[in-house]
């Protein structure tokens, strides 16, 4: 229990003081800097936190940390702007709704979820992550990124995970380039097998993105004649869901 302790009081300081160093952290707890450095290292390996992309010397808080308990998001702006342009985009297409942030260039992650009432839908739970490259939501978030974080994402490999996954460098920068032309994402059966999505990217007043929001449903029900009528109505939600949290 001492070690489950230490690394909880260890997760909130590195909550409090991001971006942490491990020198940092000793000092504020008076450990030894190899125990302090190893509960780092398990903290970052179960997803709860990650070295700074700038200072990798530097700890901080994990997207994963966010799927513990989403209700704890709904005082932030991003929850309480998504969830009624989540619920009516829902009501319009009756496909399951995703709110997902980027952890870094890690991951995505499922931050929240509006359900439709086919019999037979997709379903992620909450904290379920996901490649940015072979996603919708994931390749919202590229596209929106400055070039040269693309390209470093990109050195560290691409793995597939279907026959239809943009595995190749130059494949995914042309995907992306679709996506900025479009204004949204489209997955067919590039991560999981017989799941499809249509995403959006939502952005702060730079532009940065923040999150992702997509429709998600079963290959069965993908419909390619439909895909600029979902396109638009995932880009507008994830426009609005901006808005919202700039008040605007």
């Amino acid at each position: 229990m001492k070690s489950v302790t230490r690394s909880l009081r260890i997760l909130e300081a590195v909550a409090q003081h991001q971006p942490v160093t491990v020198g940092e952290l000793t000092k504020l707890f008076g450990l030894p800097k190899s125990t302090v450095q190893r509960t780092l290292v398990t903290l970052n390996e179960a997803g709860w936190l990650r070295a700074n992309r700038k200072d990798t010397t530097r700890w901080e808080i994990g997207a994963r940390v966010l799927a513990v308990r989403p209700a704890a998001l709904q005082g932030s702006s991003l929850f309480a702007a998504a969830r009624e342009p989540m619920i009516r985009l829902r009501d319009a297409v009756n496909e399951t709704i995703h709110l997902s942030v980027p952890d870094a260039l890690q991951c995505m992650v499922v931050v929240d979820r509006v359900d439709c009432d086919h019999a037979v839908r997709t379903f992620h739970t909450i904290g379920d992550t996901s490649p940015l490259h072979a996603t919708a939501t994931g390749r919202t978030i590229l596209a929106h990124l400055p070039r040269a974080d693309v390209e470093e994402f990109i050195g560290h490999g691409l793995e597939s995970y279907s026959e239809s996954t943009p595995a190749e460098p130059d494949l995914l920068r042309a995907e992306l380039d679709q996506v900025r032309a479009d204004g949204y994402a489209v997955n067919r059966n590039q991560y999981r097998p017989d799941v499809c999505a249509v995403a959006a990217a939502i952005l702060d007043e730079n532009g940065t993105p923040l999150a992702a929001v997509a429709v998600s449903m079963p290959d069965s029900r993908y419909d390619a004649e439909r895909l600029p009528e979902l396109g638009q109505l995932v880009a507008d939600t994830a426009a609005e869901i901006a808005g919202r949290r700039m008040g605007t």
